[in-house]
């Protein structure tokens, strides 16, 4: 399971950070702005940092669900019902994971089968 971690504040500054519809956030940030309020930019997209992931975005997801339950390609096939070669395939991006597999994995690694497609 996921858990924020909770940072020490070195100055008398708090962050916030909102997730919703763009227009929404768009609003946010005019009434900050009115409030005298600093917006500060440290998001970086994937891409820019990683560079050498990109066009392979299904097949590290597969790979980080996998890592992240603690399974090993034997395991998840196993619980899966997948023959382990083509988890294998799958993760090196030999094989298209397919609507019916995602879901079957998907079930396995308490994941959204459409990260997998």
């Amino acid at each position: 399971m996921r858990v924020r971690t909770k940072k020490h504040h070195t100055e008398n500054n708090d962050m916030a950070r909102f997730i919703g519809p763009l227009d929404k956030i768009a609003e946010i940030r005019k009434f900050a702005d009115s409030l005298g309020l600093v917006d500060i930019e440290e998001s970086v997209c994937y891409r820019d940092v990683f560079p050498e992931y990109a066009g392979k975005e299904i097949q590290t997801a597969l790979r980080a669900y996998r890592t992240r339950e603690g399974l090993t390609q034997d395991q998840l096939a196993k619980l899966a019902g997948i023959p382990r070669r083509h988890i294998s395939d799958m993760e090196n991006g030999r094989r298209p994971i397919g609507k019916e597999n995602a879901k079957k994995l998907a079930g396995v690694l308490n994941a959204d089968y459409r990260m997998l497609m």
